[in-house]
């Protein structure tokens, strides 16, 4: 399962259509509330964060990331993604512990390969990121 949070309903519908479409379960979790009970009664692989909400799109990268949750919290992949002329923002996502950051174009253009890949299913296309977050292997910008 993937967790979400998106900033509109433009986003949050286009990313619930795709999973569906995939057969790939994404649930929204738009503040730390929901995300904590979330939490709780499944069991996610990944969250996806909108940095439209930079604020709530970081508190969630960070509750994840905070060590004194769950170490199950930390095995979490984190994607954000935001405007590419946000970068002071995408490095700042990185910083709170996303493991990888797409600007908005990238995830339009490849949702389906990152919804597939946070879900350990492959599409065979890679989608581009900007970077990885620490602790996460080198090896080339990409989700897969």
């Amino acid at each position: 399962m993937i967790l979400y949070m998106a900033a509109d309903l433009l986003w949050a519908t286009k990313i619930k259509c795709h999973a569906e479409a995939l057969d790939v379960t994404a649930r929204p979790a738009r503040d730390l509330d929901t995300l904590k009970a979330r939490l709780h009664d499944s069991d996610p692989r990944a969250l996806l964060v909108d940095l439209d909400e930079p604020e709530t799109a970081l508190e969630l990268i960070r509750h994840l990331r905070d060590d004194r949750n769950n170490e199950r919290h930390m095995k979490i992949r984190v994607v954000a993604w935001g405007p590419h002329v946000e970068k002071d923002l995408l490095q700042r996502a990185l910083d709170a512990g996303a493991d990888e950051v797409l600007t908005r174009g990238s995830l339009e253009h490849h949702l389906d390969e990152v919804l597939l890949s946070l879900v350990g299913r492959s599409s065979g296309h890679h989608a581009q990121s900007l970077g990885r977050g620490a602790g996460h292997a080198e090896g080339g910008p990409t989700i897969l």
